[in-house]
């Protein structure tokens, strides 16, 4: 049963995620929709009222992450998961399709997140870690040593399903990556 379901939900990251996160709800008896009223206080005194945005089903993408990658950090192995990041190949405001989708993610850790969504990091087709020029006025750090340079062309912890997707990451290195 268990393969009828991946092979219906393999294209339909979406439907899937939404019908996962269904379930729990039903489970649990809870809603999925948020419906706490939240209050943005301007100085005094005043209030207004804001329209938000909230990723729905975003606990269902990095649960799949975290578990593919075995929760370690593909760079880095750290095993904190309060560290950890699902972190998207292409943003998730880039590609609407595959905000869910498994083989957009990597399981990082908070500091190689931000390097990565910020260009200052990619990884390549063989799966290897490759460094912007940016760190060049920094090699005498200490730090950045152990942080960045000490992971370069290394080839990053694979994940037990979803490799991946080398468009994706090709995307990342062409649109993302500071060269």
């Amino acid at each position: 049963m268990d393969k009828v379901i991946f092979e219906e939900f393999y294209h339909d990251w979406d439907n899937l995620a939404y019908e996962s996160e269904l379930q729990i709800s039903k489970l649990l008896n809870k809603k999925i929709e948020i419906d706490e009223e939240i209050d943005f206080e301007i100085k005094e005194g005043k209030v207004r009222e804001a329209l938000v945005k909230v990723r729905v089903n975003q606990s269902f993408f990095r649960n799949t992450i975290l578990a593919s990658y075995e929760n370690k950090c593909c760079i880095t192995g750290i095993s904190i998961s309060d560290f950890l990041i699902a972190s998207h190949i292409i943003p998730w405001s880039k590609d609407e399709k595959n905000r869910l989708n498994p083989e957009n993610g990597l399981c990082l850790n908070s500091i190689h997140d931000k390097a990565f969504d910020k260009g200052f990091l990619t990884i390549d087709f063989d799966y290897k870690i490759k460094l912007s020029n940016y760190f060049n006025d920094f090699k005498k750090e200490n730090n950045i040593q152990k942080f960045f340079l000490d992971f370069e062309n290394k080839v990053i912890e694979m994940p037990k399903r979803f490799l991946p997707n080398k468009e994706f990451l090709e995307f990342h290195h062409n649109n993302i990556f500071k060269k």
